[in-house]
């Protein structure tokens, strides 16, 4: 039964569900901050929410919550370390109780989960069906407005600003993603 509800309602659940997460995350935000153990709370319940549902739909694979079976696929993700990187290239400016900052890890890996199932896995399947590209260009978009504001900010409270933060760091974060999808586009015409 939910199955076919879910399939009847695809497209409203899915709104539902990033409506809620900019919702949630705005009002934690704006009320406890990052590294509060209330947003960490509140982001791992709507996980697990996911989870469930996910599961009790029966479609874990389908949306990509699988095993890399294939060790060199971990390979692309080499850019993306690079990336997420950035953030430490000054150093370390820790100005956080161990407490906050143990709280700052688990909500951003939260957070990470729950924008990886509802824009990589739930849009991204409904629009899918209709048009692969589309699909691809939404997500990726949408994806990326939902970072412009805070953009890579697992590593941000512990960023340290200066000089080559405002020159270097935003070529840089151009250059290595063109880059990667260039190449990821090049793999792919090959397949």
């Amino acid at each position: 039964m939910l199955n076919k509800l879910f399939e009847k309602y695809e497209t409203l659940i899915c709104m539902i569900l990033i409506i809620l997460y900019i919702v949630i995350n705005s009002f934690c935000m704006q009320n406890f901050g990052i590294t509060d153990y209330r947003s960490t709370i509140i982001n791992t319940i709507f996980s697990i929410v996911l989870i469930v549902l996910i599961v009790s739909l029966k479609r874990v694979s389908y949306y990509g919550i699988t095993r890399v079976t294939d060790a060199r696929r971990y390979l692309y993700f080499i850019p993306l370390v690079l990336i997420i990187s950035v953030n430490l290239w000054n150093g370390i400016n820790i100005n956080n109780t161990q407490d906050e900052i143990i709280f700052h890890i688990l909500t951003m890996f939260n957070i990470g989960f729950i924008e990886e199932i509802i824009f990589r896995g739930f849009l991204f399947k409904m629009m899918e069906k209709d048009n692969v590209k589309s699909a691809i260009v939404v997500t990726s978009i949408t994806f990326g407005i939902g970072h412009i504001i805070n953009l890579f900010n697992a590593l941000s409270v512990f960023n340290v600003d200066n000089k080559l933060s405002v020159y270097v760091i935003p070529i840089f974060l151009i250059v290595i993603p063109v880059l990667y999808a260039l190449y990821i586009n090049k793999v792919s015409l090959k397949s």
